[in-house]
């Protein structure tokens, strides 16, 4: 008898368990998926509305992203509580294929392509000190600490290789609130750039030893792990960086003696300069190298020698498309995230795990920053030195959020599954923890350390940098017409 026979006569007569689910109605999949992107839209619209509410009113205790990231959290848990968590799974679950693909690129580039020119290049040497050696030593501190943690029974206990990883994911920081504020409040520039650069070059930094020690733990090789570590980090970053800075003096070339700043021509250069952001990134994952750090250098490139190649009216343009895309990405990924933290299943077993692993990530951003300044102020002459109120901004400004979230996923389906969640159980409590209360408390922080407010070094000066010739020459005629 064939096995479709046995089949077929061990049903029951209605159907049963060995018997195919009815196909879903017509219409129904797209009536869901509208109904979907109809709540994504709502949530966005009041975001945004909440975040103008409370800047206008100047209430720094709940900043934008916080507000969004709530938003998300109690959407989510209305929906995990109610009768559509199932069918609400299927089309808002945090998928880090698309946080990666789509809503990371155009953050990333609007970063590395809205630097202020002078007060990063002034601090660049500082910048890089502190985003890729003090997120090599922060990473490993964490990763070593967590790993003694599981040894003396303090904690869940992982591998070392899989502690490393966490350590790297974590290391991820994430201050898009502490930025807004410190704009608001108008800090000290060099600070700004400090944090601002660092949390740029961060990212790409803890991507790039994430995927090096989950490359190490899958090709385990005993003693050559080390030394296959630090060849695997150099290609990745390496590689990355190399191609990003190609592809944009591709473009600076291209735009350059094209001869496309023409007016009947503006449509086709401004959709060239959009494509090769994304040129940079696609091509870096398709090499196996780090998109980000790519997109990053591209945008820096971009921005310039690209940028001033373009006409008057595309660079008013894509300096607005760009920003206005960052801004809906970075609000999209805070509700996202707080959406599936609601919806997530999580690990809340080890509460060890988790209360350690933020005590030891502080003690890892404190040996970061403090032996990573201790280090630039040995080289710099007294008057550029960093002050240790900076240092302090510095420290506090760590927090954690969406990329280390999508890492934390990532680890789910790369380790076994105890571990991973264990992981992402974390991860979810740092981030959240992190958001509200530095985000929530930033403001506080600031005025206490007494680092606002600084005549001849507000933010607000670093802005004329970005200002081209003609735009300022725009002005001044607006200014004598008036």
């Amino acid at each position: 008898m064939s096995l479709e026979l046995s089949m077929a006569l061990a049903a029951p007569p209605g159907g049963g368990l060995l018997a195919p689910p009815p196909p879903a109605p017509p219409g129904k999949e797209q009536q869901v998926a509208g109904v979907g992107i109809l709540l994504q839209i709502s949530m966005l619209v009041l975001s945004f509305v909440l975040g103008h509410v409370l800047r206008r009113h100047r209430f720094y205790y709940l900043p934008e992203a916080s507000a969004s990231l709530l938003i998300g959290l109690v959407v989510g848990g209305l929906a995990n509580i109610s009768n559509t968590e199932t069918n609400t799974r299927t089309w808002f679950n945090f998928h880090e294929e698309f946080f990666f693909l789509f809503l990371l690129p155009p953050i990333i580039f609007q970063s590395g392509f809205s630097l202020s020119p002078k007060p990063f290049f002034a601090n660049f040497g500082a910048i890089v000190t502190f985003a890729i050696l003090g997120t090599f030593i922060a990473s490993i501190v964490t990763g070593m600490l967590v790993y003694l943690g599981g040894l003396t029974f303090l904690m869940y206990k992982l591998p070392l290789v899989e502690c490393l990883m966490f350590g790297a994911l974590i290391s991820a920081t994430d201050p898009v609130t502490v930025l807004s504020i410190f704009q608001e409040l108008g800090s000290d520039v060099n600070l700004y750039a400090l944090v601002f650069g660092e949390s740029v070059l961060n990212d790409a930094m803890a991507i790039s030893l994430y995927r090096t020690m989950s490359s190490v733990r899958s090709n385990a090789a005993g003693g050559e792990n080390i030394f296959m570590m630090i060849l695997q980090f150099l290609e990745i970053f390496v590689g990355s960086m190399s191609s990003g800075v190609g592809v944009g003096f591709i473009s600076s070339l291209l735009f350059k003696y094209a001869g496309l700043d023409i007016d009947n021509l503006q449509n086709l250069e401004c959709c060239l300069f959009v494509l090769f952001p994304y040129f940079s990134y696609m091509l870096a994952e398709g090499l196996g190298l780090s998109g980000i750090v790519s997109i990053l250098f591209t945008g820096m490139v971009m921005k310039h020698y690209t940028y001033s190649n373009l006409s008057d009216n595309s660079q008013r343009f894509v300096s607005a498309f760009f920003h206005l895309l960052s801004s809906l990405a970075e609000t999209f990924v805070f509700i996202y995230m707080g959406f599936d933290i609601a919806m997530e299943e999580h690990s809340w077993s080890h509460v060890g795990f988790i209360i350690f692993s933020i005590i030891f990530i502080i003690v890892a951003r404190a040996a970061n920053v403090f032996s990573c300044a201790y280090l630039v102020n040995i080289s710099r002459p007294e008057h550029r030195r960093i002050p240790l109120n900076h240092q302090k901004a510095l420290c506090f400004s760590g927090l954690r959020g969406a990329m280390a979230f999508a890492l934390a996923l990532q680890s789910v389906h790369e380790l076994p599954e105890g571990h991973g969640k264990t992981i992402l159980t974390a991860t979810t409590a740092i981030v959240v923890l992190t958001v509200l209360l530095i985000g929530g408390s930033t403001g506080t922080m600031l005025e206490a350390l007494d680092v606002i407010g600084d005549e001849n070094t507000s933010i607000e000066l670093t802005r004329i940098t970005m200002v081209t010739f003609p735009q300022l020459m725009r002005k001044v005629h607006r200014l004598e017409e008036d």
